[in-house]
């Protein structure tokens, strides 16, 4: 069932069912009918229409009104179809009337609008048409004067100036796919609410504007000590130096979506009833910067105004519990957990509780739940047999529904399970929407951990083992060749627990689930682990959250992934990687990440234990897509392969450089003595270890352009400040506020509409818009076509093949590209 409609003024509004029998109900009624029964049949037939027709947007009131006369003449019902037609146009005849109505008192200047305080003044079109078209000053293709008389018609004698507002910004939303500067002009109408809110003045003003902009952000700091939000110590930096340093022409970056999540999301709010907006964006991103800066023993002004140029102009963008809580006094800034249960109630419950912590301060967590015995097992003290893992998962997922990420969004948690313990199957099958309640995980995601013994188990059509943890206990701590050969050795066992079924038809089960409910993620141990370089301190049991990045845990460490993402689509300039800037960012976000594991507030002793021992940190990326688009390059295409290769050499390279750099400076982490890094091993040399585990079987281009021999040597002689240095993460959120593509996916589509908990947004690919607009061919009707076939234009005859190619979407490309592209990175 689909959540949401648009209203008539822009609003998106929860979509209600029982509107819509009623009015059947009453153009029933007009024609001498009046049966509850059948039109509750026909509502039930207009919502799955509605659920049909609009499953990944959403629906404007016109065109559900469309759909319900559709339906009532399709379902034989012509007498009540004409009266709700003429019931419609009565409607739009009155609401007309009633606009000209007020147009007709805007013009003799007798329309009023309702203040804040309730009072109420003269409505002065004159006036809000300038105030209009000068926060659109320099924007090229809107056109004010039908933007202010669309909003127009949806006032009303007394509006509250607050709706006059979103009725503006609204009007605005609602014409982005004619142009991306009406997203712009979207998000300085919010601007403006926020800046009259917030400092009582215009930003029309821009010179006197400037001027508060900065002067108040000492008011900032006062309020947000004094409500005890912001931490005492943004005092210690030099204020004059950091106001002078703030860029409100910034503020202009945004896109509307962007603008309105960091609006609804990050920026702080009053702990008053109220909860008002207090913190303008640039002093967000400056209360960022700083709150980094914090672990910087020396300039730690000059620092903070390094990050904030960094972060401010969206090149790149810490993560959203960096976001949320930096600067703040309790400065949980970590992204994920990844912890692993021991097989005893102690532990298990345990584990519930950590998870509640770490979900608390806004984490994602990714849970090992391999060693918990499976059903049937015998319980040594009560001499009973277990009822498996499956339960304690169900707990696990109600831990995540009650204890959300600081009331600011949902819990995130992740559940892995190896392929060989005795639930798998039922395991599988968790998230189904059938079947037995008690046993069913539709709150938590679900991942696989397969060795690599399964892949050649089913290349070759053979027999797969399960077997329960208790009777296999180092199973899940080996991994390569010394976990193949004791897997085979306890297979020659025959041990009770021991299961087997065939290895494709368990591959079949997982992708059947997989396509059914998105889950369970596959995630592969051996190249985990292979590849590992802490494999001296431990092994890596499962992934986190969101699949990015793989680190040791244990019943002493929880693992900790700091993260933060590069935003591609500013580093590209003149047709290629701007290959300075990109050093310089990299560098940066490198002592922004590292900088968080000194600052970072630990919910248990755990996590610190884990991060301050092996100081792992995940660089990623954003915007791999606009990058493409900027460089003509198609995604189904040898020279996106090569792209991501390139690229992904020059982050990596300046990654390692830029953390053996600080190790220098700061000191290396402390278990660097025997990593991987200590013996020479690169990234590059662990893709051959994982060949040589394989019997050569794997095929890669070892190709690479970087002095990798030079950087060896330096990280021999300085160590290494991180563990680790790359996680590609997912950015969904982050990837809003920049306005970009996330991650290194293709476009999703080309134009769709997007429901989240900031409300609806038109998302559009502004790239095939500008292209299509310079060549003259961007018309209402390519829109419309563009619609009609949801966003693809494989269909669309007007348009040349290197469009279509150029601009393919995710579903129209081969995902062997995808794969490709990954394997070069």
């Amino acid at each position: 069932m689909i959540k949401y409609i648009i209203k008539r003024n822009g609003n998106t509004v929860s979509f209600d069912p029982t509107r819509i029998s009623k009015a059947i109900f009453k153009a029933a009624q007009a024609v001498g009918g009046s049966d509850a029964k059948i039109s509750l049949k026909l509502t039930e037939k207009v919502a799955q229409t509605i659920q049909e027709n609009y499953e990944n947007k959403t629906p404007t009131v016109e065109e559900i009104q469309d759909i319900v006369e559709k339906v009532l003449i399709d379902e034989g019902h012509a007498k009540t179809a004409k009266a709700y037609i003429l019931y419609r146009a009565d409607k739009t005849k009155l609401r007309s009337q009633k606009r000209q109505e007020v147009l007709d008192k805007i013009n003799k200047h007798e329309a009023r609008i309702t203040l804040e305080d309730g009072s109420e003044v003269d409505f002065d079109s004159d006036s809000m048409l300038h105030k209009l078209e000068a926060v659109a000053n320099d924007l090229r293709d809107v056109d004010c004067k039908e933007l202010f008389l669309e909003s127009c018609s949806h006032l009303y004698n007394g509006i509250h100036f607050r709706e006059l507002e979103a009725s503006l910004i609204n009007a605005a939303r609602g014409k982005i796919e004619i142009s991306i500067d009406y997203s712009y002009l979207a998000a300085r109408l919010l601007l403006e609410k926020i800046y009259t809110s917030v400092l009582n003045i215009s930003f029309v003003n821009q010179k006197k504007f400037v001027q508060s902009y900065r002067e108040s952000f000492f008011q900032y700091l006062t309020k947000g000590l004094a409500d005890g939000q912001l931490n005492k110590e943004l005092e210690d930096f030099d204020l004059a130096e950091i106001q002078n340093h703030l860029a409100p022409e910034r503020d202009l970056l945004f896109q509307y979506r962007g603008l309105q999540t960091i609006h609804d999301r990050y920026l702080l709010k009053t702990t008053s009833q109220k909860q008002e907006i207090f913190e303008l964006p640039q002093y967000f991103w400056m209360r960022v910067a700083m709150g980094l800066a914090l672990a910087e023993k020396d300039n730690k002004t000059k620092y903070a105004i390094d990050f904030y140029n960094s972060i401010s102009q969206m090149d790149y963008v810490p993560s959203t519990p960096t976001l949320f809580n930096a600067g703040t006094t309790r400065p949980q800034l970590s992204s994920c957990f990844l912890n692993t249960v021991s097989d005893s109630l102690d532990g298990i419950f345990k584990s519930y509780a950590d998870n509640a912590q770490l979900s608390k301060y806004a984490g994602g967590i990714g849970t090992d739940w391999t060693f918990v015995r499976s059903l049937g097992s015998r319980i040594t003290g009560t001499n009973g047999n277990s009822q498996g893992v499956i339960p304690f998962l169900k707990i696990f997922n109600d831990v995540a529904v009650a204890v959300n990420q600081g009331g600011k969004r949902k819990g995130a948690m992740c559940a892995y399970l190896e392929l060989w313990h005795g639930d798998i199957e039922e395991f599988l099958e968790s998230k189904k929407n059938t079947g037995d309640e008690r046993r069913r995980l539709h709150d938590v995601h679900t991942a696989v951990w397969i060795p690599d013994l399964f892949m050649k188990r089913l290349a070759e059509d053979g027999q797969w083992s399960f077997f329960s943890p208790t009777e296999v206990p180092n199973l899940h701590d080996l991994y390569g060749v010394a976990f193949e050969e004791k897997y085979q050795e306890y297979e020659a066992e025959n041990l009770p627990s021991m299961k087997r079924v065939s290895a494709r038809f368990l591959w079949k089960k997982i992708l059947t689930m997989l396509f059914e409910t998105g889950h369970p993620w596959i995630t592969f141990k051996d190249a985990c682990n292979i590849r590992n370089p802490q494999d001296h301190t431990g092994v890596i049991h499962n992934s986190n959250l969101c699949t990015e990045i793989t680190l040791n845990n244990s019943k002493e460490e929880t693992a900790v992934c700091n993260l933060g993402s590069l935003n591609l689509a500013r580093m590209i300039k003149r047709g290629e990687i701007n290959e300075e800037k990109l050093k310089n960012t990299v560098f940066q976000a490198i002592r922004m990440l590292d900088n968080v594991i000194d600052i970072n507030h630990y919910p248990i002793k755990e996590t610190k234990n884990s991060n301050s021992r092996h100081r792992p940190i995940g660089l990623g990326v954003m915007g791999y897509q606009d990058a493409l688009f900027q460089l003509d390059i198609p995604f189904a295409s040898e020279k996106q392969v090569e792209f991501a290769d390139n690229l992904a050499e020059k982050i990596s390279y300046y990654a390692i450089h830029a953390s053996s750099v600080l190790a220098a400076e700061k000191g290396s982490y402390s278990t660097f003595k025997g990593s991987k890094w200590d013996r020479g091993l690169l990234p590059l040399d662990t893709y051959k270890l994982l060949s040589q585990n394989r019997g050569g079987l794997l095929e890669y281009d070892d190709s690479s352009t970087m002095d990798w021999d030079g950087l060896k040597q330096q990280i021999k002689e300085n160590g290494m400040r991180n563990s680790n240095c790359m996680a590609i993460a997912p950015t969904a959120t982050i990837s809003n506020i920049a306005g970009t593509v996330p991650c290194i996916e293709p476009i999703f589509r080309n134009i769709y509409t997007k429901e989240n908990t900031d409300g609806s947004f038109i998302v559009i690919n502004h790239y095939l818009m500008e292209e299509l607009k310079e060549k003259g061919i961007w018309t209402k009707e390519i829109i419309n076509k563009i619609k009609f076939h949801d966003g693809s234009l494989a269909k669309i005859e007007e348009l040349p093949a290197w469009i279509k190619q150029k601009y393919q979407e995710v579903f129209e490309i081969d995902s062997l590209w995808l794969l490709k592209g990954a394997a070069r990175r």
